[in-house]
């Protein structure tokens, strides 16, 4: 039987990355090839992506690292995801994600940067970082459209799911400063984040560079 390495903080990105990566291309294939079933298949992935996270961000000490408890919060969140749908509740649905995907980023910016040496596990780290911030601002872009229908150009409206892998094309698109202009904001809240976003991923690949080479001449000092 094969036996899995348990995840700790010198391991944890890893396996969160591969599930923020599974989450973006799964919701891009839902969208190549429409099915009935793609709102439910990105929910589930959205469900084990937050998993993945809790687990890999929290001590040993919280009741879900166990097996029981990480199925019993994961069903607890579809359920929840499912009745929110349900009751037409799409905005604290989207609430809900940015705050989780928020605290997320938190953590992960503390683990990464601001405490001990560099290694494999903090630079897959920084690599998560990056996804999680695309994400938070993925979420918001929805909440903003759910309520100002027409906020962005190029942006039909629908349900948040099946504009999921549209807006995460454009987060990411304005987190990278390249601005390909098939998706633009209208409203003055919306502007206001894009550029926000924008200033934040180019401060935040400078205060990375720095951070790492900061605590890589620090472990040299220290040697």
């Amino acid at each position: 039987m094969v036996k899995t390495l348990p995840v700790s903080e010198k391991n944890n990105f890893v396996k969160l990355t591969i599930a923020l990566v599974l989450l973006l291309l799964v919701a891009a294939l839902v969208d190549q090839f429409p099915t009935y079933l793609g709102q439910r298949i990105v929910q589930a992935f959205t469900v084990i992506t937050i998993a993945v996270g809790v687990v890999g961000f929290q001590s040993s000490k919280f009741w879900f690292r166990s097996g029981i408890g990480i199925l019993v919060a994961v069903i607890l969140v579809l359920v929840l995801s499912m009745l929110l749908d349900i009751a037409r509740l799409d905005h604290v649905h989207l609430a809900l994600l940015i705050i989780y995907f928020s605290w997320a980023t938190w953590i992960a910016i503390k683990q990464v940067l601001f405490t001990g040496k560099v290694d494999g596990n903090k630079i897959v780290g920084a690599i998560c970082i990056y996804l999680l911030l695309g994400l938070v601002w993925t979420f918001a872009y929805l909440f903003i459209a759910y309520f100002l229908p027409g906020a962005f150009n190029g942006l039909e409206q629908k349900p948040w799911f099946e504009n999921f892998a549209d807006v995460a094309y454009y987060s990411y698109v304005t987190l990278t400063t390249l601005g390909y202009g098939d998706i633009s904001p209208v409203a003055p809240i919306a502007r206001f984040l894009v550029y926000m976003e924008a200033i934040v991923g180019v401060f935040y690949m400078a205060i990375l560079v720095a951070s790492l080479i900061g605590a890589r001449m620090s472990d040299r000092d220290s040697a």
